[in-house]
Order: C-alpha cells, then sequence, then structure tokens
C-alpha cells in the first residue's frame, strides 16, 4: 500500500493489533501482540495503550495481558443491523431451522471466504459452530461452494489459484482440480453439498443468496449429523428447502 497516498499505515497497523487475536485467540502479551501483528514492540505499546483506552482491548485476567474489548462488539452490532439482508433473513433462518430441526446459519460471500452472520442452533454443536463472525474458507464450505457456482468459471479459477487452501479435517479437499469440479456440480444442482469437510460426522448443503445482477452475496446452510442422516437422504430432504430459503432472500435491493 506504499503507493496509496490516502492510505494511514497507523490506522493499519492498530487494526492488525486487533487481527492478531485472529490467529492467537485468548490473552496475548505485548510481545505476542507485536509478534503476531508483525509491529515493533515499541509501536505495539503506544497502539496497544491507545486501544485499551478506547475499550477496544482490555486487560486479562491477571491484569498484564490483553483479550479483545468489549467495544468490539458494538462494531459488530453496528454491522449487523446495517445490513438489509440479516434483517431480511432472519425471520427466513427461524421457520427454516423450526421447520428442519437442525442447524441453519446465513453466510456472507467475501470472495475467497465467507462470514457467518446468523446462526441458529440444533441440540448438537461445537462451540465455534454457535458463533457468528466465524471466516472460513469458500472452497471448502456449502455456501461458499454454492456461492462460485454462480461467477464466470475463469473467475473462480483465479480465485483457486491464489487460494491457501488449508485442511480443517482430513477429509478436507485441497486438490483445486476436485474443488472446481464440486463447484461445477453446484452449478448443475443448484446447491452445493459438504461432507465432512469443516466437522467430522456433518454434512452441510448450502445454496446461494444473488443480488439483482445475479451475483453472490451469501449463502443459506443447513448441517445434519451423519449419524442421523444418510448423505442422499438428507440432501434430497433438505437442499430444496435451502434453495427455496435462498430465492426468497435473493434479488432484493441493497444486498450488499
Amino acid at each position: 500500500m506504499s503507493d496509496d497516498r490516502l492510505f494511514v499505515q497507523s490506522l493499519q497497523k492498530g487494526l492488525a493489533l486487533l487481527e492478531a487475536f485472529s490467529r492467537q485467540p485468548g490473552e496475548l502479551s505485548l510481545n505476542e501482540l507485536a509478534a503476531l501483528s508483525g509491529i515493533d514492540r515499541s509501536s505495539a505499546q503506544r497502539m496497544a495503550h491507545t486501544l485499551l483506552k478506547l475499550g477496544y482491548l482490555e486487560r486479562g485476567a491477571n491484569g498484564r495481558g490483553y483479550t479483545p474489548g468489549r467495544k468490539i462488539l458494538d462494531r459488530s452490532f453496528d454491522f449487523l443491523r446495517s445490513r438489509p439482508l440479516i434483517e431480511r433473513a432472519t425471520p427466513v433462518i427461524i421457520e427454516l431451522q423450526r421447520s428442519t430441526g437442525e442447524r441453519v446459519d446465513l453466510s456472507l460471500f467475501d470472495g475467497t471466504s465467507i462470514v457467518y452472520a446468523l446462526r441458529r442452533q440444533s441440540k448438537r454443536e461445537t462451540f465455534f459452530a454457535t458463533l457468528a463472525g466465524r471466516r472460513l474458507a469458500s472452497f471448502i464450505t456449502s455456501g461458499g461452494r454454492a456461492c462460485m457456482a454462480h461467477l464466470p468459471r475463469d473467475e473462480v479459477a483465479a480465485m483457486l489459484a491464489r487460494a491457501d487452501i488449508r485442511p480443517a479435517t482430513p477429509k478436507t479437499l485441497l486438490d483445486p482440480d476436485a474443488i472446481m469440479a464440486r463447484i461445477d456440480q453446484a452449478r448443475r444442482e443448484g446447491y452445493s453439498v459438504v461432507l465432512e469437510e469443516m466437522l467430522i460426522g456433518e454434512v452441510v448443503v448450502g445454496a446461494a443468496i444473488l443480488d439483482q445482477q445475479g451475483r453472490p452475496v451469501g449463502a443459506i446452510h443447513v448441517a445434519g449429523s451423519l449419524s442421523e442422516w444418510p448423505p442422499a437422504r438428507f440432501t434430497a430432504r433438505f437442499a430444496p428447502l435451502a434453495i427455496e430459503a435462498a430465492r426468497a432472500l435473493s434479488g432484493g435491493s441493497g444486498l450488499r
């Protein structure tokens, strides 16, 4: 960004300090913050002090380290209430979860990644599966692949070429050709299915939400347990419902 005259590097450093917690959650020392954010210790100390005073950082349990501050949740609230798609999707997600009895999520498409914005839980969940705000690679999620299926194939190929694809489970697809084949399948069928690529024992179907120009902006996910559902039966039961919900949310103005 050195050639961008409007780019404020000091602001970038402050945000990098906050982003360090995405790489190592929990309480971090000043040295750890500096190392994870790539900032020298002196700058990290000044940035941490400022963020602490503003409420975006808080002291850890021992009074020495740092944790994300409650003020960050205020900005999350601002984001969630400012997106028309999230407002429109909320009753749809609630009703879909009630009718399926399974976990239902709304994700927002961000190119090579998705971000969960709404999550309605079933009776069995891991802690991370209950949290909005989690970011995952598009290539290994049902909603991400469903979204990429609505992009030109050469655009998807370029995204795959620059992606850092890492396994979430031993069953995560890592081969770009195999991933592209699944995206092509989603393009034909109108939905994507992922088996145990994000969580062992989990099956997820995803359908894309499109804007007025037909570009993907998000996705509906329905997730179940393979201990209760054979993959084919789960897909036959819930893929049409995911598609119907995604279509109900597509095409509106202001979806981005």
